[in-house]
């Protein structure tokens, strides 16, 4: 998204237009919250957002307000954000400018939309010229356009004319939001000559738009148990759960007529076996199935910890390689945007060209339905990836340019996802743009800390971006708490730990690859570890099984490594503990 900061003038004409909104509309607590918020940031009070003036000011509350008991500030906040997204992904579409409450905090967010404008030598507004954006083609990343920054308070002579300006601006972007909504995966998003529509990339059919197609699991919180244990687990509980865009938290906590009771879930909040204990249940509400319990030591509960065993628990329980996700699959209840996530965790737990093409096929179809799913264009953005990176024949004809459309529809759609912003730092990373893309993986785990799989992205950045010290335990301490984790963990930290010199972790790290054998690179980090660990018969079985299934690589290996966007150093010692253990052009 657009770096620069959106002048004051077009945040208050932005808050106006959602504050008069058919998505605010029978929301006055929303806007009540948003009003104050923005209002409150952009006069340079910032610092004074926090919950306990918020209750006051926008709630009525008095100063006996207890933020640990009561959690209207947070509740607010949470349906807040629901409502930005929406209104962003919809009607605001064309907004030129976005507004977000970035979670851990109250501070509004704002940035310019990344909507490309069309080229045009010049725009003449009574004799003023502006000048072509630029483009820092260098990158390879997607840019927005550069609209000029006004400022606060503008001279009374210029006024008129930037009035005029920000008309036309708003004009021309909004045409733009009724091509893209027409098209869906439009060409303008990414400013190529790319197709207009998914189909084109080889879709096998269409879905019909339905709410139903985008549906996620519900998850309820009903609390069960008093204190202030009981209730610092379950505010953090509310934090963890309001960040993942795998289910659809209801914030609320009782279950009334939940829409699906097949695909509805409740975690119960429970006093535990012994004094200070709280017991946490998953539970199917259509089966009464309990499907995880931990039990919460007062240790456990304290300030210090919580966050870590919450964490811990919704990473295993979450996504779409956890427990509520198996139970739907085991079920044989799984539609829609459900299928296709278990799809796609399929593949990035057994990476081949079948599980590929599969999740692919699934996101396609919702994607050519009309899907209001972030998710689905940020994962179809990783897998578009994918199969240029290792050649897969579907889709056909696939580029890193159509990966940046789809990662850039995601983010636009999902403005506060933290899928969204790890996918778009996985395409900038394979464009090369380091600093980018630990830019967008950083604030992928920022948006959700509770979320172990973020972690491992941003560690696993920090690794490919030749900083092994600092993403190394970040990734480790993921894969060590989340046993479930996808090959690709492993692979990151094969490559940290053999970075820095530890061979017996970066062996560890690459016995775990063994249960794929699809791609060259973790043929390699085998090679090298059973090379490392003196398996002579091993190394001469990878040995002959690289040279059969991937010639290419094994005569260069380098040129691999190089085409990936390996730092340097990586590849220089890749290469020559390949050429130790008899792989590769040893000149």
């Amino acid at each position: 998204m657009q770096h620069a900061t959106p002048a004051a003038p077009a945040v208050r004409e932005t808050l106006e237009r959602l504050l008069a909104s058919q998505t605010f509309g029978r929301s006055e607590r929303a806007r009540k919250l948003l009003r104050y918020l923005v209002e409150r940031e952009q006069a340079g009070e910032g610092d004074r957002l926090k919950g306990f003036s918020i209750a006051m000011d926008v709630f009525g509350k008095d100063g006996d307000f207890d933020p640990s008991t009561d959690a209207v500030v947070r509740v607010q906040a949470g349906r807040l954000r629901e409502l930005l997204q929406h209104y962003f992904a919809n009607e605001g579409i064309a907004e030129p400018v976005r507004i977000a409450i970035p979670r851990g905090g109250y501070v509004p967010a704002y940035e310019l939309n990344a909507i490309r404008l069309p080229d045009v030598p010049e725009l003449k507004l009574d004799g003023a010229v502006s000048a072509d954006p630029p483009n820092d083609a260098s990158t390879g990343m997607l840019h927005a356009a550069s609209l000029a920054s006004i400022p606060s308070s503008p001279a009374p002579s210029v006024a008129r004319h930037l009035r005029f300006f920000w008309i036309a601006i708003a004009l021309v972007i909004a045409m733009l939001g009724v091509l893209i909504l027409r098209q869906g995966s439009s060409a303008l998003l990414a400013g190529g000559d790319m197709s207009a529509t998914l189909e084109t990339a080889g879709a096998t059919g269409s879905i019909v738009p339905s709410a139903m197609a985008d549906a996620l699991p519900q998850v309820y919180i009903g609390l069960k148990a008093e204190g202030t244990y009981a209730s610092r687990v379950a505010a953090s509980l509310r934090a963890g759960l309001s960040g993942f865009d795998t289910i659809d938290f209801i914030g609320r906590d009782t279950a009334t007529d939940p829409a699906d009771e097949t695909t509805s879930f409740i975690f119960d909040i429970l006093p535990g076996p012994d004094a200070g204990d709280i017991t946490i249940e998953l539970q199917s509400m259509a089966s009464g199935r309990v499907l995880l319990s931990r039990n919460l030591t007062p240790a456990d509960s304290a300030p210090a910890a919580v966050e870590d065993r919450i964490a811990d628990m919704l990473s295993s329980a979450l996504p779409a390689s956890g427990t509520i996700y198996n139970y739907i699959e085991q079920t044989g209840a799984p539609n829609g945007l459900t299928q296709c996530l278990l799809l796609n965790d399929k593949y990035y737990l057994d990476q081949n060209a079948r599980t590929h093409e599969a999740a692919y096929r699934c996101l396609e179809k919702l994607a050519n339905g009309g899907t209001k799913s972030s998710l689905v264009y940020s994962e179809l953005a990783s897998l578009h990836l994918e199969a240029v990176s290792d050649h897969y024949a579907y889709p056909p004809n696939a580029t890193i340019e159509k990966a940046v459309e789809f990662a850039h529809r995601g983010v636009q759609m999902g403005p506060t996802s933290p899928y969204a912003h790890r996918s778009y730092g996985y395409v900038s990373s394979r464009l090369g743009n380091t600093d980018e893309a630990i830019r967008w993986m950083r604030k992928a785990y920022e948006l959700n800390p509770y979320d172990l799989g973020m972690a491992a992205a941003y560690g696993y950045g920090l690794i490919f971006a030749g900083r092994y010290a600092e993403g190394t335990p970040i990734l480790d301490h993921a894969a060590e708490t989340f046993s479930g984790h996808s090959t690709w963990w492993d692979y990151g930290l094969f490559v940290g730990e053999f970075m820095q010199g530890d061979m017996n972790k970066a062996i560890a790290a690459s016995m775990a690859l063994r249960t794929t054998a699809t791609k060259s690179h973790y043929l390699a980090a085998r090679l090298i570890g059973a090379k490392a660990a003196g398996q002579d018969h091993l190394v001469s079985t990878l040995l002959t099984q690289l040279t059969t299934e991937f010639p290419k690589f094994a005569a260069d290996p380098r040129a691999t490594f190089v085409e990936r966007k390996y730092p340097a150093d990586l590849t220089e010692r890749l290469v020559q503990a390949l050429r130790a253990a008899g792989l590769g052009n040893p000149s």
